[in-house]
């Protein structure tokens, strides 16, 4: 990633914006006669010896002859002057000591702000991990724990079906009703669950996503920051939702509560008979996720990348199918199965073909593609594997692939068989990605057009949010935007830059290839003839939020930025995302008419989108009050999960529901 920001140099002179800085004490010097060191032998630098009293010719009586008497006044005067300069040593020194113990204490007292703060964080961890469960993560291993009642045979689908909704609807506190139960043995909690009537049902969406990604489990692309941020707005707004992962060996199982093995046989069919999993749940931000792990195919999941080998096909089908045998068998009768990418795709013909006349009847599928770059190609005989018949699907109008018609193409498989299709893309709209983007896909895409969705992405606003940021110095909000400059102090400070600097240009590198950053610099100092430069070659989670509230601008790559959302969070932060030189050319003189196009593109092409550092330079510096005005309002727009990327999944969700 290549990011910019470029810092005004522009510090309100007014009190209320103005910044004050403790300074290091000073003295006061005065021109000194010059002096002469006095020996101990008497000489004068050296050079002439000055009479002592015992040298005063036998004379006792304190009386001086004339010559003898200017010579003493001047050793005297020399000696006061001498010692002066001796006190005014001694002042500096004691000063000195003084401000050295200042800045110890200083640093003292930051280390034990730190140690302070790292012990809050430290205890709030424990405390979501352990008892502090809040009433959605109990609910959650309330309903897992019925899962693997199911999967024990302890009890019928059906009955699964009527416990889950007694966890789900249930009127009074969660946590009043199982928060003791969770210790109990199977048997015991399912005598407390048959003891609770039926509440009312809710208007909430089931939701299962099969999925390959969730952050902060395994992250890779831009599908685990998606998955996490979706599900976790769908339960604020009241919808269930689980996921289900293959368990790596790679997973980081910090944020896990109350992770267990299932003990219960689990078997999913692969390559002509029956194979046994090992299923484990947990509770992640408060989301259910199930865990599938095979015992035979252990190799599948135990490497150390996610994607890229050679039976990636093997691995994904087998996870697929796996997820479904698991939730048919546990009884689970979700309102939608999303599936995400090639790699669950598979999930729409094994439904439609094998599950969906297993009780399934009811449920809908809905596919999202983060891009259609990768799309798995392969023979068509593999389908049998997982129990697809091969004849029935190697079609045009199915999972045939439209250049290499000898091959199957997965995604395309998913494309067909699912009831909607939402393609996630900020900025481009549904009519160029089918004919521009699509890699081969446009006819099945053109084909099936009335199903596809786009969506944008979004970002987290419970940690990117410059009112309540915990790692800026001062908080701001359009209200007050005081906090603001003093983070732009705060910024100039951290990289040893003058606030007085004309214009200061921060380049932020992260993973970028030297050719890219010197490409890149040409580019910028063509357009800026001042230009003060800081590299940041590390940073951390504080520095990267302080670039976000410090600047004016931030040089972004592309505005449709799937991973780290950085177009997004300047608008928040009150930074103007403009394109570098060498980012989305494209964008700046492509003219698309096609109405079905995102807010946030929209937005972008009215406000900033085809702007220029210079121009956006430009007017920062002549027109003031018209740039505050677009800044203000950036930042009272909401580009996060919870806003435009939310409705639309809940609009996908009810219509595959209506179908």
């Amino acid at each position: 990633m290549l990011m910019a920001t470029l810092i005004s140099p522009a510090i309100p002179s007014s009190p209320s914006h103005r910044f004050f800085f403790p300074t290091t004490p000073y003295a006061k010097f005065v021109k000194l006669p010059a002096l002469r060191c006095v020996r101990k032998n008497g000489e004068i630098n050296g050079l002439s010896r000055t009479p002592s009293p015992m040298d005063s010719g036998g004379h006792d009586n304190g009386e001086m002859s004339p010559e003898q008497s200017p010579n003493v006044e001047l050793e005297m005067k020399n000696n006061g002057i001498w010692r002066l300069f001796k006190e005014a040593q001694q002042n500096i020194l004691y000063l000195n000591k003084q401000r050295l113990k200042a800045v110890e204490e200083l640093n003292k007292a930051n280390r034990e702000k730190q140690l302070l703060l790292d012990k809050v964080d430290e205890l709030e961890n424990e405390n979501r991990r352990a008892g502090g469960k809040d009433n959605l993560a109990l609910c959650w291993e309330v309903l897992l724990r019925i899962d693997s009642l199911v999967l024990g045979e302890m009890i019928s689908i059906a009955e699964a079906s009527d416990l889950r909704r007694i966890v789900i609807d249930r009127k009074v506190s969660v946590a009043d009703l199982f928060s003791d139960m969770l210790e109990k043995r199977d048997a015991e909690l399912l005598a407390e669950l048959r003891h609770f009537s039926e509440g009312s049902r809710k208007k909430g969406y089931h939701i299962i996503h099969i999925c390959t990604e969730m952050e902060p489990l395994v992250s890779v692309g831009p599908l685990a920051p998606y998955i996490t941020g979706l599900s976790c707005v769908l339960q604020r707004k009241g919808h269930l939702v689980e996921v289900i992962l293959p368990k790596y060996a790679s997973l980081d199982l910090d944020e896990v509560q109350g992770l267990r093995e299932v003990e219960a046989e689990s078997y999913s069919y692969f390559n002509g008979q029956l194979h046994g999993n090992k299923i484990w749940t947990g509770v992640v931000y408060g989301i259910g996720v199930t865990f599938i792990q095979p015992l035979y195919f252990s190799s599948f999941f135990s490497r150390d990348s996610i994607y890229d080998y050679p039976d990636d096909f093997e691995r994904f089908t087998y996870f697929s199918r796996a997820s479904l045998d698991y939730i048919a068998k546990s009884g689970k009768q979700p309102d939608v199965l999303h599936l995400h990418n090639w790699e669950t795709a598979i999930v729409g013909p094994l439904f439609w073909d094998i599950f969906a006349k297993q009780g399934l009847g009811n449920t809908r599928i809905l596919l999202s593609c983060n891009g259609f770059e990768s799309q798995c190609l392969e023979e068509p005989y593999k389908l049998a594997l997982c129990g697809l018949d091969p004849v029935r699907l190697h079609r045009p109008d199915r999972l045939q692939d439209a250049g290499k018609t000898h091959l199957v193409n997965i995604l395309k498989g998913g494309i067909v068989y699912s009831n909607e299709v939402v393609i996630m893309s900020s900025m481009h709209s549904k009519g160029r990605i089918i004919r521009s983007m699509s890699h081969g896909l446009e006819p099945t895409l053109a084909l099936h057009k009335e199903k596809l969705l786009v969506a944008p992405y979004g970002f987290d606003n419970s940690i990117w949010d410059p009112s309540t940021d915990k790692f800026l110095p001062v908080n701001y909000s359009t209200e007050n935007m005081r906090g603001k400059y003093a983070c732009k102090v705060a910024l100039q400070h951290q990289a040893g830059l003058s606030e007085h600097a004309s214009s200061i240009l921060f380049i932020f590198l992260g993973n970028v290839a030297v050719p890219t950053i010197d490409r890149a610099l040409k580019s910028f100092q063509e357009e800026l003839e001042d230009l003060d430069v800081k590299f940041f070659y590390h940073y951390n989670e504080a520095l990267l939020h302080l670039m976000f509230a410090g600047s004016d601008i931030i040089l972004c790559q592309s505005f449709d930025d799937p991973l780290l959302q950085v177009p997004l969070k300047a608008l928040k932060y009150g930074a103007a995302p403009v394109l570098e030189n060498t980012g989305d050319k494209n964008f700046r003189y492509s003219a698309d008419h096609d109405h079905e196009i995102t807010k946030f593109s929209q937005f972008m092409r009215s406000t900033f989108g085809n702007m220029s550092l210079s121009q956006a330079l430009e007017e920062i510096n002549n027109n003031p009050s018209t740039w505050k005005r677009k800044i203000m309002n950036a930042m009272t727009e909401d580009f996060s999960w919870d806003a435009e990327c939310y409705d639309i999944h809940v609009s996908a969700y009810t219509a595959v529901k209506s179908l």
